[in-house]
């Protein structure tokens, strides 16, 4: 495949060429150039990351569970070594997470566990991941470690949806289907990988670009 170039306001579209394999299965990811869509099966929970390494930028991406109560995220600013650290199936453990979940995921995660999903929400979360910090902005969950969407704008599974992420210097802020709703600052680290969340539920991606800043 070949890699696009930037438009002319400086949006490049990301493919096949711009990521690197770190615990998937070659089966669990499939990107398809004529369409822009990244297929994602959902096993075993994975990551696929950037070849480069972004500090300032904006990302724009299309997204879509495939089944109700599905799982994924976009880690950004995923640090070198816990991506290294990766030989077995699982997630990086240095980076912010946005996450991406079905709206039906709370209800089934009541019944999975028996256990109160308040400790999250399926419209945007924006947490630190790990070794990773970040002061994330209200309202907060009632641990405080995750900025809350101000608004419920996602859609179920089976339609798409759009996140518009903007990060610069530490501070991460996301609008879902043109909403701002989540983020947080002072992230540390303020650099590193993108990746794409592979958990256990079939997701597609489409029309993932991203812009560089100063």
């Amino acid at each position: 495949m070949v890699t696009v170039a930037e438009d002319e306001l400086g949006w490049k579209v990301l493919g096949e060429a711009d990521f690197k394999p770190v615990n998937s299965l070659p089966s669990t990811w499939s990107f398809d150039s004529d369409t822009s869509i990244i297929q994602c099966s959902g096993e075993p929970i994975s990551v696929i990351r950037t070849k480069e390494v972004y500090t300032n930028f904006e990302l724009s991406v299309e997204w879509m569970h495939e089944k109700p109560a599905g799982n994924s995220g976009i880690f950004i600013w995923t640090s070198k070594a816990s991506l290294d650290a990766l030989t077995e199936p699982g997630l990086p453990n240095e980076g912010i997470e946005v996450q991406i979940l079905d709206p039906g995921f709370a209800a089934d995660f009541e019944k999975r566990t028996g256990k109160k999903g308040n400790w999250f929400t399926c419209h945007g979360d924006v947490f630190p991941v790990g070794k990773a910090t970040l002061q994330p902005f209200a309202p907060l969950s009632p641990d405080g470690s995750r900025s809350f969407p101000t608004e419920e704008t996602t859609k179920s599974y089976g339609e798409w949806n759009h996140y518009y992420i903007r990060a610069i210097n530490g501070e991460v802020r996301l609008w879902v289907n043109g909403k701002e709703v989540s983020g947080g600052k002072d992230a540390k680290p303020p650099t590193g990988y993108i990746c794409l969340e592979s958990e256990g539920s079939p997701i597609q991606f489409r029309d993932l670009k991203i812009r560089t800043l100063p």
